[in-house]
């Protein structure tokens, strides 16, 4: 008898054991789940808020002060292949204080046979300097649309934030360089909608806006 109830004892212990390890699991698995969710979230916020791998920031003014402190901004672009544009800077580089507010623009042109949507993703080098470039306004926050043969000047207002002086990384660095990709939106659906719209004349033949 003795024996009988030691067996069913040792049963409701492994079975015990047996539903603390399923638990375990599960949260493991909820949580994966979880960090899956919020991993491309958490990681732009990771990125905006450091500057890790020359993420740029955003700003709603320019700058508190400017500094007598020169530096050089180029200008870099590239197209994704997928996208039948052709997309360059306008201004190769130039020259600000840092905490001036500068306009840049770039130049897109859709040279393929029908309306397609753009999306831009940026980054600067050195890696670094992404914590103190500050956009203002950027072509970039907004997906582009153009037609066939359109032509169009986006701007980027742009400065350094003067609390780079205050970063002794930064003290070597003479040169930033600004750079684009664009690539074709999987989302195209305001391409049918401009494509279907009348076309007036001044957006027809390749016009510039």
């Amino acid at each position: 008898m003795a024996g009988g109830n030691d067996i069913d004892l040792e049963t409701r212990v492994q079975r015990a054991r047996n539903l603390r390890t399923g638990g375990i699991l599960a949260g493991v698995v909820l949580g994966m789940v979880g960090m899956a969710y919020a991993s491309v979230p958490l990681y732009e916020i990771f990125c905006r808020v450091t500057g890790y791998g020359g993420t740029t920031q955003v700003a709603t003014a320019g700058a508190d002060r400017v500094l007598d402190r020169s530096m050089t901004v180029r200008f870099d672009s590239n197209v994704n292949p997928e996208l039948p544009w052709t997309f360059k800077p306008v201004q190769r580089s130039m020259t600000l204080k840092v905490g001036e507010t500068r306009l840049a623009f770039y130049e897109a042109t859709n040279t393929g046979s029908e309306t397609l949507v753009g999306t831009a993703t940026f980054n600067v080098t050195p890696d670094k300097s992404g914590l103190y470039f500050d956009k203002i306004d950027c072509f970039c926050f907004t997906e582009q649309v153009l037609r066939p043969g359109e032509t169009v000047d986006m701007p980027v207002s742009f400065y350094l934030d003067p609390a780079l002086a205050d970063d002794r990384k930064m003290d070597g660095v003479t040169t930033i360089t600004l750079s684009y990709t664009f690539f074709r939106a999987q989302d195209q659906s305001k391409a049918r909608q401009l494509a279907e719209a009348p076309v007036d004349e001044k957006a027809a033949g390749g016009a510039k806006r």
